[in-house]
């Protein structure tokens, strides 16, 4: 399957393109530290994501803190500054045997779905580091972006509404990743260009996932809830933004600021 097959569903379902703007600036050869390390932590927010989406809804406690101790290396190195490559290259596959809550369809089939996002993203994050390691790229902290807290802002809070807006917000993220990898990788080097477009694959699966579990969660057609989220992405992607991010909108320099 060819770039263009495995990114039509991802971009259709998408209200709006990257600005070429946040292209332009991300091409940048001194904003490659930044994407690089901005990718590494969402590679870990998407697999927390997921994980949380288990142990809420579908799994016991004890399942649950088997899946929290897979993660927790990866989280040691971000939050604590501990660990190393080779500490997570033992703990990239996850191999015990975790069963949904009471057997129900939906839960199993929510812990299915997850178990291969989380173990795809971890094995992502450590790519990304291995790259950032070659580069002399060292990891620092840095701040979370507006673009997923501006998504969660809008999910309901009662249930099963709030859970499926959190798939279809999900799915969205999945779909702009891919997108944006797309965009960005023919502007970089052989070696990103290479590793951005592998992902696409994986990317474009995750945003159909989220959504199929949403829908199989609602007792109706989730279009509406869908196009309402749609809406509300593209405005996060299109507007000004003046923190710099993997999903930030357009970018807005400081010497634009104050001109």
């Amino acid at each position: 399957m060819n770039i263009e097959d495995l990114t039509k569903p991802a971009i259709e379902f998408l209200h709006c393109e990257t600005p070429k703007e946040w292209i332009n600036e991300a091409s940048r050869k001194e904003n490659l530290s930044i994407i690089l390390l901005d990718h590494l932590i969402c590679e870990l927010k998407a697999a927390q994501t997921a994980m949380w989406l288990i142990r809420k809804y579908a799994v016991d406690k004890q399942s649950g803190d088997h899946l929290l101790s897979w993660l927790k290396p990866y989280e040691d190195f971000v939050y604590r500054n501990e660990g190393s490559l080779e500490k997570l290259s033992k703990n990239l596959k996850f191999s015990k045997s975790i069963i949904s809550k009471n057997g129900a369809h939906f839960n199993q089939d929510l812990v299915n779905k997850m178990v291969l996002l989380i173990n795809e993203e971890l094995h992502h994050f450590y790519q990304v580091l291995e790259i950032m390691e070659r580069r002399n790229i060292s990891y620092r902290n840095i701040s979370a972006g507006r673009y997923a807290k501006g998504l969660m802002s809008h999910v309901r809070t009662y249930e099963p509404e709030a859970l499926i807006d959190k798939l279809i917000c999900g799915a969205y993220i999945e779909a702009r990743s891919c997108e944006r990898f797309a965009k960005l990788a023919p502007h970089l080097d052989d070696e990103l260009q290479k590793f951005y477009f592998s992902l696409l694959k994986s990317e474009a699966r995750h945003f159909q996932d989220y959504l199929t579990l949403a829908q199989n969660l609602s007792k109706v057609n989730i279009y509406t809830r869908v196009d309402y989220f749609g809406k509300i992405e593209a405005s996060l992607i299109q507007s000004d933004d003046t923190d710099f991010k993997f999903h930030s909108g357009k970018p807005i320099t400081k010497d634009l600021m104050f001109s």
